[in-house]
């Protein structure tokens, strides 16, 4: 069955979710996000039974607070959004323009998901006052009430219960971790989506975020990091330093919709790297791996 993903967002990992899992370990407690966005990787993850456990963070407070009300209380935002999304009918760009106004006065989070849902590539642009300014996609209504109740209770299902939900500064959500967890990060700033021209709700500084790495490192803790790419013979994001000794996996994403439009054929490869405290127990057979995956390990 397919899996639900109620909230749209650009960049999210929801088709490489699969490949993602291959690399995780056999057993561990939570699994933390603390850039969290979709939450695709915890949604895949929580309906294969991996983790017992789930942190999910984002800077982005109203999300946060989506995310919440998701889990704990979707009725309400079934409902929301029924009424909302067919409030669009008679008028659809002064509706968009009237919720989006709405969203930046109160930063009603169910008002967010509409908009997610009705935007331009789903894609999240704040102005420099931190108002949500993207605009409408005039050729789609925006996923039908229909479809996405299936997806909130669905989600509801898998996470309630078992799943914290924080709105804090990535470090501080990195420092809760330990050896018997797995951190899962997709850093805003970093990879193809970096190209996309929307402006995320908050910055990451690069010495800062690579000292992170290296103090979970030095606490032995598991992660994977999605972090660079390249479509053909263009690369996407800063090195990663060495002496991380962090190894790396690349995934194909699939054609570049790019290069379609330019007629030529180049697909785009993610880069995702495993932490060595990982890396290890993958090599030591605590959990099945792909033969490809596999050979990558052993060699370092």
């Amino acid at each position: 069955m397919k899996l639900p993903h109620p909230i749209p967002y650009q960049g999210s990992k929801r088709n490489l979710a699969e490949q993602i899992l291959q690399m995780f370990p056999k057993n561990f407690n939570r699994l933390i996000e603390p850039f969290a966005g979709s939450a695709a990787i915890t949604i895949a993850a929580a309906s294969k039974f991996k983790g017992k456990q789930f942190i999910i963070n984002d800077i982005n407070t109203p999300l946060a607070n989506l995310w919440r009300e998701i889990i704990n209380n979707p009725d309400a935002i079934v409902k929301s959004y029924h009424d909302t999304w067919h409030g669009q009918l008679d008028n659809q760009d002064q509706h968009y323009y009237n919720i989006r106004t709405k969203f930046n006065e109160t930063q009603q989070p169910d008002y967010l998901l509409f908009l997610l849902a009705k935007c331009v590539k789903a894609a999240v642009r704040y102005n420099a006052q931190g108002e949500f300014n993207q605009s409408p996609d005039k050729r789609r209504l925006g996923k039908k009430p229909e479809s996405m109740q299936s997806d909130l209770l669905r989600v509801s299902k898998l996470l309630r219960g078992r799943t914290t939900v924080y709105s804090s500064d990535y470090q501080d959500v990195l420092n809760m971790a330990n050896a018997d967890d797995l951190v899962y990060m997709d850093p805003p700033y970093q990879g193809t989506g970096q190209n996309g021209g929307f402006k995320y709700a908050g910055t990451i500084e690069f010495d800062s975020f690579m000292n992170a790495l290296n103090l979970l490192n030095d606490n032995n803790v598991p992660y994977i990091l999605s972090y660079d790419g390249r479509t053909g013979d263009k690369t996407y994001g800063s090195p990663i330093p060495e002496s991380l000794n962090l190894t790396k996996i690349e995934i194909n994403a699939g054609r570049s919709s790019q290069a379609t439009l330019l007629s030529r054929e180049e697909y785009t490869f993610e880069a995702v790297y495993l932490s060595p405290a990982l890396t290890a127990k993958l090599a030591s057979n605590q959990a099945p791996v792909n033969e490809a995956l596999q050979s990558e390990l052993f060699a370092h």
